[in-house]
């Protein structure tokens, strides 16, 4: 490391954890944990229904300046998903077309940037999902200094190395794979509740005794 570059070793993906977690909500999943697990102000940039799961590859980048993700694409493995922090910039994107080309040849399956992108049509036409903060035509610069696979913040979520990260047209989170099979079990039993929820919602049969109960306990009295 030298003159504000960091470069750390890529953490191994939780095979379990990702095989557990994929296909689950991330409302339920943020549900679950607590409601906690929020990437606020992170969107899809896509048109069509996205979704991923995978490992959190993180880049931290200087304000407009993008070099280390060029150095992280030479890194980054198939599977992860790249995770930038730009500390919310939209002063100029990091990620446009090429470099989305460039990370799905190499088998990324996704970028989530706390800052800006740009040629968001490409991420359409190709199916390659992203969510970013926002969008911004102007390129960056490619002068460091930058690091990769260090604790990040998006959206004000922390995000480690080789957590993994749930995304989908909701939005974004990170959980750390010591969670990961419990966070899955419950999240499977939620999606159930929910599913028996709307079918007697569609039956004309639902109630909510427990509304008038809590406000009762309140104190409520009409």
């Amino acid at each position: 490391m030298s003159h504000g570059i960091h470069i750390l070793p890529r953490t191994e993906p939780s095979i379990d954890g990702i095989n557990a977690l994929r296909g689950i909500p991330t409302t339920v999943i943020s549900d679950v944990l607590g409601r906690t697990l929020v990437a606020n102000g992170i969107h899809p940039m896509n048109r069509s229904p996205i979704s991923v799961c995978g490992n959190a590859f993180t880049i931290k980048l200087h304000v407009a300046d993008n070099l280390m993700v060029h150095k992280a694409l030479q890194l980054i493995q198939a599977g992860d998903v790249m995770v930038i922090d730009v500390e919310g910039d939209l002063g100029c994107a990091v990620i446009g077309e090429v470099l989305m080309s460039i990370a799905k040849t190499r088998g990324v399956l996704g970028i989530v940037v706390d800052g800006a992108v740009r040629d968001i049509d490409a991420f359409e036409e190709h199916g390659f999902p992203c969510w970013a903060k926002g969008v911004n035509l102007r390129g960056p610069l490619k002068e460091g200094p930058g690091s990769i696979n260090v604790p990040i913040s998006i959206g004000g979520m922390i995000v480690h190395p080789g957590d993994i990260i749930l995304g989908d047209s909701d939005g974004v989170i990170a959980v750390s794979p010591s969670q990961a099979i419990e966070a899955a079990r419950l999240g499977h039993e939620k999606v159930k509740q929910e599913k028996e929820m709307l079918k007697t919602i569609q039956a004309g049969q639902y109630s909510a005794p427990w509304v008038d109960e809590l406000l009762t306990k309140k104190g409520f009295t009409r």
